[in-house]
């Protein structure tokens, strides 16, 4: 008999990319108006009837700036929405996956993070995510898997690499950070391998823990937007670097938000492969998602905590 599957904020970018690679099987995805995660009772009553045999949160509060003001609201999503669910696997028997996020390291490391690492959030968005972490890990020793993961893109939400996508058409230059250093990961990269971990955690080969779900090799924000000029077929210099210091944000950025992958090799999982090679992929599924008739939508550079079109020497092609 096939293994079925939850999936909770399946209408997010990681979400929607987890739904695609699980058609065909059975799989229950609910988004947020589908299920609140702060609703102990709708948890486990859904849970209990879905009777799934992995379920794959993929819910969050993520907005991290905002956390830091409402971090009351953010710990009932993050902490308390994950204990929920846990609790609620732990009664069905269900293998829970729980991605959660690099904001849980203080980002000051100068070598990849292990699995093990001791945590040091320095955001209330971090502190948020590893309350959650400790809710599965205590209340799903031998069945919950935290799926720790950075720097998403993908064609199902607003992200980084969209924004490029839009601006290098809007804008002759582009002044973003470089000292920030991540690994950019294509969500549905990520989406394969929780199926794959998932699979393996059902046949016993995948034991309970922390992994990182992130792409090999590493760059910053600013090499990120120049490999994706590249891509586009634009001069990457037209992509000027800065530092954090331009973007002053009230939740600090990490400055390196590395992670290692050994878990993987131990289990003898192919971790994901390195991020440039990915990004060639995904590109032009991204473009397509970008530009579908014209639409340029909400210009995202203005608020946010790496780029920034360049006030002199703009002006806008096509």
């Amino acid at each position: 008999m096939s293994a079925s599957w939850l999936v909770t904020g399946a209408g997010g970018m990681l979400g929607r990319d987890v739904m695609a690679r699980l058609a065909g099987r059975d799989a229950l995805g609910l988004d947020r108006s589908a299920l609140d995660l702060t609703d102990a009772a709708a948890v486990a009553a859904t849970v209990a009837g879905a009777r799934p045999d992995v379920v794959v949160n993929c819910a969050a509060w993520t907005a991290v700036d905002d956390a830091e003001t409402r971090e009351g609201e953010a710990l009932r999503i993050n902490g308390g929405g994950a204990s929920h669910l846990a609790r609620a696997c732990a009664r069905a028997g269900a293998v829970l996956l729980h991605v959660s996020t690099d904001y849980v390291f203080a980002g000051d490391a100068t070598a990849p993070y292990p699995e093990n690492a001791p945590p040091g959030p320095r955001t209330a968005y971090g502190r948020t995510k590893l309350a959650g972490e400790r809710a599965v890990r205590a209340l799903l020793p031998r069945t919950g898997h935290v799926v720790r993961t950075a720097w998403l893109y993908g064609a199902g939400g607003a992200n980084f690499v969209r924004t490029m996508i839009r601006l290098e058409s809007a804008r002759e230059h582009l002044d973003v950070v470089d000292d920030q250093r991540g690994q950019p990961t294509w969500t549905a990269d990520l989406a394969d391998r929780l199926v794959r971990l998932g699979e393996a955690a059902l046949a016993g080969t995948a034991p309970a823990g922390y992994w990182h779900g992130t792409s090999a090799g590493h760059g910053t924000w600013c090499e990120l937007a120049r490999e994706t000029f590249r891509l586009l077929g634009a001069d990457p210099e037209r992509v000027r670097a800065t530092t954090s210091a331009s973007y002053p944000r009230p939740a600090p950025r990490p400055a390196y938000s590395v992670l290692g992958h050994a878990r993987w090799r131990e289990a003898e999982l192919a971790p994901i492969r390195d991020w440039r090679a990915a990004l060639a992929e995904a590109l032009p599924v991204l473009v397509a998602a970008e530009r579908p008739s014209g639409a340029r939508g909400r210009d995202m550079c203005g608020s946010a905590a790496w780029a920034r079109p360049a006030p002199r020497g703009t002006k806008r092609h096509g």
